[in-house]
């Protein structure tokens, strides 16, 4: 299947975990595909798997410096830009009473403004046919206990998507969000715990952990053609944690 033949993405976070399954699958799509993450042998080590179709860009998305390096590179080798999947994220647990402001910063700024600027930055290298993928995540519509934060960047991150819809009206410009739930990546496990991660896992209608090949392969569909009458919308991955 060669659905993105010719395009040119660009995947946020995409050294490791959903971000890198999604490298994988649009590659085997037909794509060339740009990953930009923080930690070089993170990003060294994904180009080892990825092959020739994949370069890799050592930034984070809350530098609007490290930003604009990035879609430079695209420009001057690739042109234009085909798919963007502001992918890269970060939480961590307090309860209310013991949210910090480093905390609410650290997040908001990877989350949301992270996103924001990636996103914004990359308009002008797209045309007609574009698609602008966001990761959200359940949590984003369902209360979860010493995670308000995070649950709330996300949420703002669904409403980025209906806003952003109608102003790229008439660009031919997609944007949605793809919300997965729990997936077995390594920072999940890190921050959740492998023990309560499976744990949660089996509460899901599913009956266990998605794996990231899984939603990788729905951000493939909303990023070909596929999916072309698809923009504001919201699409779950997550075994059916949050629709029951």
């Amino acid at each position: 299947m060669d659905r993105l033949a010719g395009k040119t993405a660009i995947i946020t976070g995409g050294g490791s975990g959903i971000g890198l399954a999604s490298a994988k699958r649009f590659i085997a799509e037909g794509a060339f595909v740009y990953i930009f993450g923080r930690r070089q042998d993170v990003l060294d080590g994904a180009l080892a798997t990825l092959g020739d179709q994949a370069r890799a860009v050592r930034g984070s998305v809350d530098d609007l410096g490290d930003l604009d390096r990035l879609y430079a590179t695209v420009q001057a080798e690739r042109g234009t830009l085909d798919i963007v999947m502001a992918n890269a994220g970060t939480g961590s647990f307090a309860p209310l009473g013991q949210i910090t402001s480093e905390q609410y910063d650290q997040t908001f700024d990877v989350n949301v403004k992270g996103l924001l600027f990636t996103v914004q930055q990359a308009l002008p290298l797209m045309q007609a046919g574009g698609s602008i993928i966001l990761t959200g995540s359940t949590t984003g519509v369902m209360g979860t206990p010493q995670f308000s934060i995070y649950s709330a960047s996300k949420a703002a991150v669904r409403n980025l998507a209906r806003s952003w819809a109608q102003d790229l009206r008439g660009t031919g410009i997609r944007v949605n969000v793809l919300s997965p739930g729990p997936t077995r990546t390594d920072l999940a496990l890190s921050v959740v715990g492998e023990a309560a991660f499976e744990e949660m896992g089996a509460t899901t209608p599913a009956g266990r952990l998605g794996e990231p090949a899984e939603t990788a392969a729905a951000a493939a569909f909303l990023a070909s053609a596929d999916s072309s009458f698809m923009t504001g919308s919201e699409m779950f991955v997550d075994g059916g944690m949050a629709q029951i």
